[in-house]
């Protein structure tokens, strides 16, 4: 198996509320959705993020009873710490709710996190070690 991700779904409790906080409140274009039942965001080359309801994804995938959001953290890599600050101030503005405000962090960079209406975090980070080269391969 190759060391790749292609989809990153959330199993979310409204998609209408994850939709209208990703596409109305981010800007983020719809790839193709199922009115009321899953979004999908092309979010980065070959990268799509599902917004699909959590009871017909948790029926899918075997899970018998729905619990918390389960702690994943989605990473948002900016170039500057300012950016740090504006993204986060745009997901405020969006609706996200801030859950740790911007800090520099121990290991040399700038992050916050924010979260979403079913709770999934998003780390908003400045990393000046992460680097991406022509042929999509990281550096951290």
């Amino acid at each position: 198996m190759q060391p790749r991700v292609d989809f990153i779904s959330l199993g979310v409790r409204s998609v209408p509320v994850s939709r209208a906080f990703y596409v109305d409140g981010l800007g983020w274009p719809v790839h193709k959705e199922v009115a009321g039942d899953v979004v999908f965001i092309q979010v980065n080359h070959g990268l799509v993020l599902s917004l699909w309801d959590a009871g017909q994804m948790q029926a899918e995938a075997g899970v018998a009873a729905p619990g918390p959001a389960p702690c994943i953290t989605l990473s948002h890599n900016l170039g500057s710490a300012e950016e740090v600050d504006r993204v986060m101030a745009e997901g405020a503005a969006a609706g996200a709710t801030v859950v740790a405000e911007p800090v520099t962090q121990p290991w040399g960079g700038y992050s916050g996190y924010i979260a979403d209406p079913d709770g999934f975090r998003w780390e908003i980070a400045y990393n000046p070690s992460w680097t991406v080269d022509d042929g999509g391969r990281v550096t951290v």
